[in-house]
């Protein structure tokens, strides 16, 4: 059961991290410029590793295993993330 937890944990930490990546890049776009765009899968890569990351350095601290909500974090990021190119594909698609 624990590893449930975990896994709970880590796709609500990733869709937490997801979401934050989705607003950046939906701030870069509205800018049209490809510096914007640039800086802004630097960030998100940024977001991404400390997402990670956090997961990882508090793995002693954790009540379940931070293996499973590793995964689960990183399963959810892109999860988050697809659903984000799909939706935005889909907009692009109704404007043409």
């Amino acid at each position: 059961m624990t590893y449930v937890w975990a896994a709970l944990a880590g796709l609500l930490w990733g869709a937490l991290a997801g979401f934050l990546n989705a607003m950046i890049s939906r701030k870069a776009l509205g800018k049209n410029s490809t510096n914007a765009l640039l800086c802004s899968n630097l960030i998100r890569t940024a977001v991404d590793l400390a997402a990670l990351g956090a997961v990882f350095l508090a793995r002693k601290l954790l009540p379940f295993p931070a293996d499973a909500m590793l995964v689960a974090t990183a399963i959810s990021l892109s999860i988050v993330t697809m659903i984000f190119a799909f939706r935005l594909a889909g907009k692009e698609k109704k404007g043409k």
